[in-house]
C-alpha cells in the first residue's frame, strides 16, 4: 500500500492551506476595534512596568530561569532515589554539586 497522503510535505502543505483558510474565514467574524496606545505594550497583568533600573535583563532572567529549572530537576532526581543506604551518598554528593551550580548561578545572577 502506497501512502502517500501521509507523507510530510504532503500533510504540512494540507495543514498550511486548512490553517490558511481558518484564519480568512474567522477573521471576518473578530472583533474590529480602534488602535489604541497601550496595545503594543507588554502585558504586565494590569500593572504598570518598574522603571528600568529595577527590571531583569535577558541574561539575568535567563540565568534565574536556569536556576530554577536546576532545582526543579534537583528536587524530582533526589525524591526518586531509593530508600536504602547504599544510594544515599549518591544523593549526597549530587547535593553539593547542585547546591555549588545553585550557588554560582544566584551569584551571576545578582550581578
Amino acid at each position: 500500500m502506497n501512502y502517500w497522503l501521509l507523507s510530510v510535505p504532503i500533510v504540512f502543505v494540507f495543514f498550511c492551506v486548512l490553517l490558511t483558510l481558518a484564519y480568512l474565514i474567522l477573521s471576518r467574524y473578530s472583533a474590529k476595534g480602534l488602535d489604541h496606545k497601550e496595545k503594543y505594550q507588554p502585558y504586565t497583568g494590569g500593572q504598570n512596568l518598574p522603571p528600568k533600573d529595577y527590571r531583569l535583563s535577558y541574561q539575568t532572567f535567563f540565568r534565574l530561569g536556569l536556576l530554577f529549572g536546576i532545582l526543579h530537576v534537583a528536587a524530582l532526581i533526589i525524591s526518586t532515589l531509593p530508600l536504602n543506604w547504599a544510594e544515599h551518598n549518591i544523593g549526597l554528593i549530587y547535593l553539593v554539586g547542585i547546591a555549588i551550580s545553585a550557588f554560582v548561578l544566584a551569584r551571576t545572577a545578582s550581578d
